[in-house]
């Protein structure tokens, strides 16, 4: 499988990485990254083109300070870009993380629209044929243990609350001693979900081993295949790390479903760099 490094610029001393798959945005195709020194995770979510091989900044674009791990989808006919806002202090002055919303107004700008529930990563959206919204969720802790994923429809983004994202009903895709979320979620032909996401385990020296995976939903009966591993870091390029216990990381950005059985996937590595691989498309099986 063809596989290769991103090669960004515009931020020396600093990493790119758990990046979105190219899309569209300002008549420009553009990937969103985030951006970090490698020492912190202190990080900001900016938008890159590419001119003779390399990502640049985009400029005049917006940029997002303060959140990582972008995400994109469309909602009536609108972008709607997500990010995770860390640090954040809740109750007692206590550090979590919250997932925040931006739709995408005139002139290229964004609006912030909605937030998901506190310590709550890898909510997405995916608006259906009939106009409906599926929400993606993961909950971890007392409902979700290492981290779950459920899902809930609504007739539109204004719908949702807290609340009803935390009370989503949850898919059976793992061990208790595994986790797996969502990353992305792709409307099929035959009105299926196909979903790229992760599946997670600590091994027993206690780092971390991520994979990219795919599943699909029935909406209409309310159940899903069980996940398959479609991609491990091996099957990149070598490169850096931004710890040794993530050396076997890889962030599901997102995939691009090229036709005739082929996808490419786009990834973050090992916490410090971005790049894609060519593979067959996941979602095929799903649509027979």
């Amino acid at each position: 499988m063809n596989s290769s490094k991103l090669t960004f610029s515009g931020f020396p001393d600093h990493d790119v990485y758990n990046i979105t798959a190219p899309f569209q945005w300002n008549k420009k195709k553009v990937i969103a990254g985030r951006v970090e020194r490698r020492e912190q995770e202190l990080s900001e979510i900016v938008l890159f083109d590419e001119f003779e091989g390399v990502w640049r900044p985009v400029k005049q674009a917006p940029t997002f300070p303060g959140l990582q791990d972008p995400c994109i989808t469309k909602i009536d006919n609108r972008l709607i870009l997500g990010g995770v806002r860390f640090p954040l202090r809740i109750g007692n002055n206590e550090k979590c993380w919250q997932m925040e919303f931006f739709r995408e107004e005139e002139n290229g700008k964004f609006e912030k629209i909605l937030t998901g529930p506190p310590k709550m990563k890898d909510v997405r959206f995916l608006e259906l044929r009939d106009g409906r919204i599926l929400c993606l969720t993961r909950p971890q802790g007392q409902k979700g243990g290492r981290g779950k994923i459920g899902f809930c429809l609504v007739d539109s983004l204004n719908q949702l609350s807290h609340e009803l994202i935390e009370n989503a009903t949850l898919l059976d895709l793992c061990p208790e001693e595994k986790w797996v979320g969502a990353n992305e979620a792709h409307l099929l032909r035959n009105g299926k979900v196909g979903v790229l996401g992760h599946i997670a385990e600590f091994c027993q020296k206690g780092d971390r081993h991520y994979f990219s995976m795919a599943f699909s939903i029935d909406l209409k009966l309310g159940t899903s295949t069980k996940p398959e591993i479609i991609a491990k870091r091996k099957d990149f390029p070598k490169g850096e790390t931004k710890r040794p216990d993530l050396i076997d990381v890889i962030f599901s950005g997102g995939i691009r479903r090229l036709g005739n059985g082929r996808s490419r996937l786009y990834a973050g590595l090992s916490d410090a760099e971005a790049g894609f691989l060519d593979l067959p498309d996941p979602f095929d099986k799903f649509e027979s």
